[in-house]
């Protein structure tokens, strides 16, 4: 009588343990598809800003909240704007890219050598220290190296669409190859990095 009595309260506390595992793990995947994820950058064509193998925060409620491992909005906030660097599911193939939007809804874009004419205006470029400094509401580097990538427009950004470039602007498939993306795409704003040369930092986006 004792080997079953005995053995009962195991039981029970091991489909208690399984069932609060289950849990937690279902928290943190709806957490990661609706709110906030991590992303391994696999390519230079964010640097300088971004290098190969860095690890970054993204908030995926900074634009919408979704239903869970869905498109579908459940909030829309407001969209992304220039100068955001994004997680986007590329429209070629599906796969997730980090890039920085350059232009949304409505406005006017032109890209020649890798420098941007935003509404028919020059985006500022400066050098500080060696580095280039693109100002699109606050200065980022960029990289114009390989004669600064393909030319683009002058066209109008449709309306729920965004372009989209990497900062190292010769050596970046993006917007100027695959169009503009669809804002439901757009997954959401990375915030910051996490982790590089595997040691942790924190470095604002």
């Amino acid at each position: 009588m004792a080997g079953p009595t005995n053995a009962s309260p195991r039981k029970s506390s091991w489909r208690k343990d399984v069932t609060a595992i289950a849990a937690a793990a279902a928290v943190i995947l709806v957490g990661r598809s609706s709110f906030a994820d991590h992303y391994h950058v696999p390519s230079g064509s964010m640097q300088p800003t971004v290098d190969i193998n860095d690890h970054i925060l993204v908030n995926k409620a900074a634009y919408a909240i979704r239903v869970p491992f869905s498109h579908l909005h459940i909030v829309d906030l407001s969209g992304p704007a220039p100068g955001d660097v994004v997680v986007l599911e590329s429209p070629e193939s599906g796969i997730v890219l980090l890039k920085r939007v350059v232009a949304g809804p409505g406005d006017t874009i032109e890209v020649r050598d890798g420098h941007l004419l935003l509404n028919d205006k020059p985006v500022p470029v400066e050098t500080k220290g060696g580095a280039e400094i693109e100002d699109l509401g606050h200065g980022h580097q960029v990289r114009f190296s390989d004669g600064g990538g393909p030319d683009f427009g002058p066209v109008k950004v449709p309306d729920d669409r965004y372009l989209v470039l990497g900062d190292n602007r010769g050596n970046s498939r993006d917007g100027r190859y695959f169009g503009f993306v669809k804002r439901e795409a757009i997954l959401g704003r990375a915030v910051a990095i996490l982790g590089r040369a595997g040691s942790p930092t924190w470095i604002g986006l």
